[in-house]
This record gives structure tokens, C-alpha cells and sequence, in this order.
């Protein structure tokens, strides 16, 4: 058995691209997309005709596509403009749901992701009374989590990988050990969390930047893995052992906490690597989703600019 079969026993893997090619081989049960992934799939030929001028609609086109090639759900991101625009954002999310049921998709295939901001949280909280099941993105912080959480949501993607670069730039060292990695510690944390206290919501890792990041969280509800990682994983063997179990979780040392707005804030705030990772991320996703409204004005016919 390999390392990827192994893992599947005890976590839902899900593909981190919007490389269709890729979703076909793997065969995950869900698949995530995001503006940068969109911007690289658009760009290739064998993609041309999800194209559409419209980038919510070719975001569904592609996430239609997917579809064919899943059994479960594709995640669809909410412009990233939108990330402290409460009204805003459910707006975005009930005309994705709508494109998605024109092509014949039920809300229950479909994942809106938000950002995991405040405006976030409370735009998701309403969504998900209304039907539409909500991914949170760019959520780094226990405070998001545990917001995430009383709020109802569906599922939060915590950026195991994004954690790591943080630290290990602030250390000034090349690598962190597995062991002492603050993303996976961080994932751990919220899955107990989680389980402890008897959430609904569930944890998807994301945003790995090496297999034993992964392997250190097999257990976890889902893993969103990127093609080249589940690619290593599958060239290995090995047997994967449960890291994260309800059990483990009923034995953590955790105390619940309730949060307000401003409990939030300060408590998000006091987080160095979260406040600058959440901000650089909402940065980044706009500017790719602007670079992707550029390459679809100019007829999805030039490669975008860098």
C-alpha cells in the first residue's frame, strides 16, 4: 500500500488545483479552487473552452467541470474584494449558487469559499441559514477558527503551509521539523477544538508544502493536497497511522472560549503571523483575480502578465 491509499483511511483527500487533468487521475472526493489557480488553468490551451469573459461564470465553468470527474463537492471563491464587504459577499456567493444551478448543480455540490475576516464569518453565518455551505479560506488564527465555529459554517481551510513559511522566514532557518511545525501544532489545536466541544464544522487542512506536513495530520476531517504532493505520496510506500482521533481530542487540554467582534479583533491582532498572513492573502488573491479579469478582457488569448 501506498502512503496516498494509506492516508485515505483516515482523512477525505481532496485536490488543491484547477488542473482538470490532474482531478481526473487522482480521483479525489472533493476538489478547491481559488483566483490563482483559475489564472494558471485559464492560460492553458487544453482549457480554452471554460473560458468565459466573465469571471464568475468561467469560475463555474470550471467548477462544473470538476464536477464530472468528482463524487463530492467543489469549492468556489468569493472575489477577494469582498473580504470586509459583508453584503457584498452574500450577494456573490447566492450568484455563484445561481450560475451553478443554471448548469444544472445543486447547492449541496457546492462550496462557497470566504474569507475567514469578521465581514466573513458573519456573511458566511447567513449563508449557511439560507442553504449555501460556506469554505473558509485564508484562516491562520485559533480566533478565526473557533469565530468560524459558532458561527455554523460548513468547513474552514487552515494554511498549514503559509504558518510554516511565516516562522521559518522569522527564524531565519531553512526547514522546521515536522514536530515542531507551528501550522501542523495549529491544525492540531483546532481539530481538538473541534471534537472536544462537539462542532460540526469541519477542518481541512490546506497549503502544504511538503508530505510530512500531511502525514502529521492524517486523521484530520479532510487534506487539500496539490497535485505534485499527492504524486509523492503515491510513489511511496508505507502505512499512515491516525495522528488526530476524536479520542486524542476528548484529552486535550482545552477550555472553551466565546468571542465577540471586538474579542476577535484583539485577539486576532495579537497574532503577528495571522494579522500579516491574513492581510498578504487577501492581497495576493485580489491581485491574481484582477490579473484574470485582465487576461479574459484581452480575450484569454495572451498569457497574463506576472
Amino acid at each position: 500500500m501506498n502512503l496516498l491509499e494509506s492516508l485515505r483511511r483516515w482523512s477525505v483527500v481532496v485536490a488543491d488545483t484547477g488542473d482538470i487533468d490532474a482531478i481526473a487521475r487522482w480521483k479525489p472526493q472533493d476538489a478547491t479552487t481559488n483566483p490563482t489557480l483559475l489564472l494558471a488553468a485559464a492560460q492553458e490551451a487544453r482549457f480554452r473552452h471554460l473560458v468565459d469573459r466573465d469571471v464568475d461564470r468561467m469560475a463555474v465553468n470550471f467548477g462544473c467541470e470538476i464536477l464530472r470527474h468528482i463524487p463530492g463537492r467543489v469549492s468556489t471563491e468569493v472575489d477577494a474584494q469582498l473580504s470586509f464587504d459583508t453584503e457584498g459577499t452574500i450577494a456573490k456567493a447566492r450568484r455563484l449558487i445561481e450560475l451553478y444551478a443554471r448548469a444544472g448543480v445543486g447547492p449541496e455540490r457546492v462550496l462557497i469559499k470566504v474569507a475567514s475576516t469578521w465581514e466573513g464569518i458573519r456573511a458566511a453565518e447567513r449563508l449557511e441559514r439560507e442553504g449555501i455551505h460556506c469554505n473558509m479560506t485564508l484562516l491562520f488564527s485559533f480566533a478565526q477558527a473557533v469565530a468560524c465555529a459558532d458561527a455554523g459554517v460548513t468547513l474552514i481551510s487552515p494554511f498549514v503551509g503559509r504558518i510554516y513559511d511565516w516562522h521559518r522566514a522569522a527564524r531565519k532557518v531553512d526547514d522546521i521539523p515536522v514536530e515542531e511545525d507551528p501550522g501542523v501544532a495549529s491544525v492540531t489545536r483546532i481539530y481538538h477544538y473541534y471534537k472536544k466541544f462537539g462542532y460540526a464544522t469541519q477542518v481541512m487542512g490546506a497549503s502544504f508544502r511538503k508530505t510530512g506536513q500531511i502525514l502529521a495530520l492524517a486523521g484530520c476531517d479532510l487534506l487539500t493536497i496539490a497535485p505534485e504532493l499527492l504524486e509523492k505520496l503515491a510513489q511511496a510506500e508505507g502505512e499512515v497511522e491516525a495522528k488526530l482521533t476524536p479520542e486524542s481530542a476528548r484529552r486535550a487540554p482545552l477550555e472553551r472560549i466565546a468571542l465577540d467582534e471586538k474579542g476577535f479583533r484583539w485577539m486576532l491582532n495579537e497574532d503577528a503571523m495571522a494579522t500579516e498572513k491574513l492581510a498578504e492573502g487577501i492581497r495576493r488573491f485580489n491581485a491574481d483575480a484582477r490579473k484574470l479579469e485582465a487576461f479574459l478582457a484581452a480575450g484569454g488569448t495572451t498569457r497574463a502578465a506576472a
